[in-house]
């Protein structure tokens, strides 16, 4: 017959034993979880890094929409966002998107917004012309929506030849009106920094007050502050930045062209002529971390020097870098 006291102190043993061996088993994937709280932003992958394999230009190796997935996760980025023209004609097509969205799941990665081009202009001066571009747009929200997204990436345009002021207030009035659609599918309207008065820090801003909606807001490229690129006429980017963060939903795009170029540790440099640029990666996460914003950043890499997926992976590279320093 056991002594009563040897089998209280076995039972506790065991016990013990059991809490422990929980313990040790959970520690790690508490430690992995506290490690996930404290990075400050998470990368995703914008398709436009790939643009001319998508978009089956002469010399590149032509990519299939389908596999956008599946390039993300190859290289460790699990957020994905889409570029309209790589599946143009399947904005209204649920088994191709519901294919699109299948892989995404099957690769673990995540459907964060569809960028809108070609769809008309939001501030044309003809209201017909803006009640169309809404329209076409509808779509891409609804397909967004299908898809999982937060967001669709639009453009302010207007009519170039009207004042600055004039144009503002027909791209708010397009805006506005789309945002009022987009609300209706819980999703954001932003709009990317592309070029024109949409490069100008002041004039956007200005845009998003004017249309006064809650699902407005902008999504800046690091890049895209050439306001008129003929003459060379430039955005101070810095200044740029920090004047659209307060109106970042959950996007940012991270333009990126040639590394180690000899500029700097974490500079980025466009070096084509008419269109040069040095980036101060560093300086410009300061500015996005500093806003309080910690959601995807996403790479755009637009560069020669590398080829398309070395640079993506450079660019991730810098942004990991920078990350581990903020």
């Amino acid at each position: 017959m056991n002594n009563p006291s040897s089998v209280v102190s076995r039972r506790s043993f065991l016990q013990s034993a059991a809490v422990f061996g929980a313990a040790v088993a959970v520690a790690p994937a508490g430690r992995a979880a506290a490690s996930e709280k404290k990075e400050k932003f998470k990368i995703s992958l914008a398709q436009w890094s790939l643009n001319k394999r998508f978009l089956k230009r002469p010399g590149a190796e032509p990519l299939d929409n389908l596999e956008f997935a599946k390039i993300a996760r190859s290289v460790g980025i699990d957020g994905l966002e889409y570029v309209n023209q790589m599946f143009k004609d399947k904005a209204k097509d649920e088994a191709y998107l519901g294919e699109m969205k299948k892989r995404a799941a099957g690769e673990g990665v995540k459907s964060l917004l569809i960028m809108v081009d070609g769809e008309g202009s939001l501030g044309a001066p003809q209201e017909a012309a803006r009640a169309k571009t809404i329209e076409n747009h509808v779509k891409w929200l609804e397909a967004a929506a299908f898809l999982g997204c937060h967001s669709i990436r639009v453009n302010a345009a207007s009519d170039a030849k009207l004042p600055a002021n004039e144009q503002a207030k027909l791209a708010a009035d397009g805006l506005h009106r789309l945002c009022v659609e987009g609300d209706k599918r819980g999703l954001w309207v932003v709009v990317e920094n592309h070029g024109g008065l949409s490069s100008n820090g002041k004039w956007l801003t200005q845009v998003m007050k004017l249309a006064n909606h809650k699902r407005v807001g902008i999504l800046p490229d690091f890049g895209n502050f050439y306001t008129n690129r003929a003459t060379g006429e430039m955005y101070n980017p810095y200044q740029g930045l920090r004047e659209f963060m307060p109106w970042v939903k959950e996007a940012v795009s991270a333009k990126a062209w040639d590394w180690d170029t000899g500029a700097g540790r974490f500079y980025t440099e466009d070096r084509r002529e008419k269109t040069e640029m040095t980036l101060d990666y560093e300086r410009l996460m300061r500015i996005v971390i500093g806003a309080g914003y910690s959601g995807y950043v996403g790479i755009e890499y637009e560069g020669a020097k590398h080829g398309e997926l070395d640079g993506v992976k450079r660019t991730k590279q810098a942004l990991e870098e920078v990350r581990g320093l903020l």
